[in-house]
């Protein structure tokens, strides 16, 4: 197993209620960029099912430089119907789903800290401030 010492929230920066979007999408997109799939470990649908991207023992695509111990999550959305002004539009079950899976993989990987994408980057990902939203993770 890898050693994990961060996992990393990210957004597919989609329209607000897109829901034709997946990890079957996302994996033709990364696919599309010369990379061998989808580089986030689990993607959060707008309906909150969790769908498994990379196996959790592969090294992510997801984070420049922090690939190698980290876990990537995406959640489906993080633009406004304009198709380009950052929004956090999770949906309540997206919430619920996010912080399930937070949970879970805090148990797995305890000493692991939890992130926005926008704090490696100079991004909007994933539209709203981890930090606040899960300060005791």
């Amino acid at each position: 197993m890898r050693d994990i010492d961060k996992i990393i929230l990210h957004c597919s920066a989609t329209r607000e209620g897109d829901d034709s979007v997946n990890v079957e999408v996302i994996d033709r997109w990364h696919k599309a960029r010369g990379w061998r799939g989808c580089g986030y470990h689990y993607v959060v649908l707008i309906d909150g099912k969790i769908e498994s991207g990379r196996m959790i023992d592969e090294v992510g695509a997801h984070v420049k430089n922090m690939n190698k111990s980290s876990i990537g999550v995406c959640y489906i959305g993080g633009v406004e119907k304009d198709g380009k002004t950052p929004k956090d539009t999770r949906t309540e079950k997206q919430k619920e789903s996010l912080l399930l899976l937070l949970q879970t993989l805090k148990k797995m990987f305890p000493n692991a800290t939890v992130h926005g994408h926008n704090e490696f980057s100079p991004k909007a990902c994933p539209s709203f401030n981890v930090k606040e939203q899960y300060p005791t993770l």
